[in-house]
Formats: structure tokens, C-alpha cells, sequence
């Protein structure tokens, strides 16, 4: 494999659980030749995962300021400067719009809104002239999903925020830009395969035939990040065509569940509520 980012230093937080998005995509960056500084909140799996891609483990609630500043204070110490900052924070709730609590819905603000609002306030001065900031957003941040909305609204604000970025930092050498999967293997959309009839039913509205993995992603992170990237201010729908069609209703998902299974699809919020 080409090394086309030897002599960066890449920072990705969101990496806590093993195997995840962010730290399939820092394995990625790792292999392309950055070292990367690896960030979450289970500083055990960290440590391990640092040993693992040969970087550095810091925790860090992306929700608290003063974890963000003492963040910012170890890059300081680890590196003269970033060249990559991606944020693959993220809570996968699925609740009606009427039914979303007050503790969940700012608990969705703080995660996927102010929280990476301020991340990117803190590692901005930190960024080098050519650097790239990168956040994993999602295509229901433009297509709809139903029972998703705290999620959708967050997604799509901090996505105009990017672009905000992109325009202000611009002068600065800096690059700034989303990338939107849609249903992906991952830890956090692992449900989605629990239940007979619900991945396939999804990857049905995808013309390319298939879901996303987190490879599809590293590889568009790795070229977002890379020097040969003259694109700023967009999102990426790296999703198989999925906004071309549109993500199943949850009528189309229950009729699928029903037909594999013989019984309804599980609802945890009817579960809470009830």
C-alpha cells in the first residue's frame, strides 16, 4: 500500500469500543503512514488500541470543556501541531419525535452538536497549514429515517457548522468536510443484524447492492486527508447511492421482520414508556 500520509499527525476521537468506525479509519491512517493519537473514554481499550496502530492514547469526554482543554493540552505536549482531526463521536437513538425525553434530547445536543462544536474549537489552533478536519456525519442528515430525529437534527447542524469551518479557515490552508454513511457494520449499527429481515431489507434500497462497512469509509477519510484533496466545505455520500432511494420506512421494515419471524419487530421505547 502507497503511504501517502507519512510525516502527518492524525487525531480521531470516538475510538473507545474495539473495532469500531474510528478505529477501523485510524487503523487506516496508521497504514497510510500518519501517527495517529487515538481518542474516547474507555482508557484501557485506548492504551491497547494506541499499542496497536504504534500511536498515543488520550481519554477525553467530547461533552465536557474541560476535558476538551486538557486535550488539547496533550496534543501540545505529543506533537507540534495536526494534520488530521476527525470526529466519530456518535449515539444511534431510535425513538419517535413525541416520545424523545428532555434527558435525551440534550443528551443528543451535547454528543453530536455543542460537544463537537467545541472539539473543533479546541483542535483548530492546533491545525497545520494543508490539514484536514473530517466529521462522520450520516445520510440521514439529508434522507429521512423514521424515529430518528434528534439524531438527524444533530447530524445536520453540525454538518452546516463544517461548512462554516471550511469558509473561515479556508485562508488558513484548512480543509474542512463531512462524510455520511448510511447503515453500517458497525458496533453501533450491529442491531440492525439481530433481528431476521432488517439489514436486508435496508440494503435493498441500496443501488450499489450492498451496505456500507467501515472500510468504505477509512478509504474516503484516507483521501479527504491526503494532499492530492482540493475539496472543502462538502459532504460525502459515501453510501452506496443509498440518498438516491432512500432509507425503508418503518412500515416496509416491520412487514420484512413479520414475514421472517412471525412476530413484530421489538420497540425498546414501547418497552420504556410501557
Amino acid at each position: 500500500m502507497a503511504q501517502s500520509l507519512i510525516g502527518k499527525t492524525g487525531l480521531i476521537i470516538g475510538a473507545g469500543t474495539r473495532d469500531n468506525m474510528a478505529q477501523v479509519i485510524a487503523r487506516r491512517l496508521a497504514d497510510e503512514g500518519a501517527r495517529m493519537i487515538v481518542v474516547g473514554r474507555d482508557a484501557a481499550e485506548l492504551e491497547r488500541f494506541a499499542q496497536e496502530v504504534g500511536g498515543v492514547a488520550a481519554s477525553c469526554d467530547i461533552t465536557s470543556q474541560p476535558s476538551l482543554a486538557a486535550l488539547a493540552e496533550t496534543v501540545r505536549a505529543q506533537a507540534d501541531g495536526l494534520d488530521i482531526v476527525v470526529n466519530a463521536t456518535g449515539w444511534g437513538l431510535l425513538k419517535p419525535f413525541a416520545l424523545t425525553t428532555d434527558a435525551e434530547l440534550r443528551r443528543m445536543t451535547d454528543l453530536q452538536f455543542i460537544g463537537p462544536f467545541q472539539f473543533f474549537q479546541a483542535m483548530l489552533p492546533l491545525m497545520r497549514r494543508g490539514s484536514s478536519l473530517i466529521q462522520i456525519s450520516s445520510a440521514t442528515a439529508t434522507i429521512m429515517l423514521d424515529n430518528h430525529t434528534a439524531y438527524m437534527g444533530t447530524k445536520a447542524g453540525i454538518d452546516h457548522v463544517v461548512r462554516c469551518i471550511a469558509n473561515e479557515y479556508g485562508a488558513q490552508g484548512i480543509r474542512a468536510n463531512s462524510i455520511s454513511p448510511g447503515i453500517t457494520a458497525t458496533p453501533m449499527g450491529a442491531g440492525a443484524k439481530l433481528v431476521p429481515g432488517v439489514w436486508e431489507t435496508y440494503e435493498k434500497h441500496y443501488p450499489l447492492g450492498r451496505a456500507g462497512t467501515a472500510d468504505d469509509i477509512a478509504d474516503a477519510v484516507a483521501w479527504l486527508a491526503s494532499d492530492g484533496c482540493f475539496m472543502s466545505g462538502q459532504n460525502l455520500q459515501v453510501n452506496g447511492g443509498l440518498t438516491l432511494r432512500g432509507n425503508p420506512t418503518s412500515a416496509e421494515v416491520d412487514a420484512a421482520v413479520i414475514a421472517a419471524t412471525g412476530k413484530p419487530r421489538p420497540r425498546p421505547w414501547e418497552k420504556q414508556e410501557g
